[in-house]
């Protein structure tokens, strides 16, 4: 079966490299066969036999691990079916939001691709490269149910005795320091833990995504997302590597794509209960 994917893969990498897809690159370049490396990434991965991705695992329903060491979730289904579709196994490599930039780029490597909740920015596409987007997103709250009316802009939170909760290093952080100049933000280290921290009081307001919010919505009947149908800013999160892959990184966006067209995307989504958007 593997030796059939591996023929697959290589007939879907050739017809990538011959026509040239747009990935982001530091320049913002459309990638063509001139641009692959020296050293196919794909080569390497296979030789070994495993795909190392990296993963913040604080990520509910994307990427979360539990206290035995497995994982779970929507960016985890994708990361394994990228590495099926290789013909290897697929070994999850733990980072963080603060130190994920510096565990991309690090040397020696840690792993060949990270995931989760990945947001495609500018600034990381300056010195990374990030695949097409698989799942919209966007800024949004968790409150106490019992508040959900007080929180219905973001002038609103931004008063003063409003407490927001935000984990360290990510862009949820990054928000709330350009968006709120009145309001106490609270950086806390586990974004798991935030949601339970709002239920019980300990702030009103967690400064989160629109693909996070629900779950911990249903998961606890404490909480409310009043503005989950009104998110903040408009996005999409992506698969996340070094520059040099391209190889690697085209692979992903035709899987990607043929996801997206034989519906293996959206049927991924609806598990989850995640907002389609292609």
């Amino acid at each position: 079966m593997r030796h059939l994917q591996r023929i697959v893969l290589t007939l879907i990498i050739s017809f990538c490299m011959a026509v040239g897809t747009v990935a982001c690159t530091n320049k913002g370049e459309k990638i063509t066969d001139t641009d692959a490396p020296a050293q196919s990434t794909i080569v390497k991965i296979r030789d070994r036999g495993v795909l190392y991705v990296g993963t913040t695992g604080d990520y509910r329903p994307l990427s979360f691990r539990e206290p035995n060491g497995t994982y779970w979730g929507f960016a985890i289904e994708l990361a394994t079916e990228i590495a099926n579709r290789l013909g290897v196994d697929v070994e999850f490599v733990e980072t963080s939001w603060p130190t994920l930039t510096d565990d991309v780029l690090a040397e020696p490597q840690r792993f060949d691709m990270a995931i989760g909740g990945i947001t495609i920015t500018e600034a990381r596409c300056k010195t990374m490269l990030m695949s097409d987007g698989y799942l919209a997103n966007g800024k949004t709250i968790l409150c106490r149910a019992a508040d959900s009316e007080q929180f219905k802009s973001l002038k609103d939170i931004d008063r003063h005795g409003v407490r927001v909760l935000v984990n360290p290093g990510g862009l949820n952080e990054k928000f709330a320091n350009d968006s709120l100049t009145h309001a106490t933000i609270i950086v806390h280290p586990k974004n798991e833990e935030i949601p339970t921290l709002i239920a019980e009081g300990v702030a009103d307001v967690m400064i989160t995504e629109i693909t996070e919010a629900p779950y911990y919505v249903r998961a606890d009947s404490r909480l409310a997302a009043p503005l989950l149908n009104k998110p903040f800013t408009h996005g999409e999160i992506g698969v996340l590597m070094r520059q040099g892959q391209d190889d690697l990184l085209q692979m992903i966006n035709a899987t990607l794509q043929q996801m997206k067209d034989n519906g293996d995307l959206r049927r991924l989504h609806e598990k989850y209960d995640l907002v389609y958007a292609w």
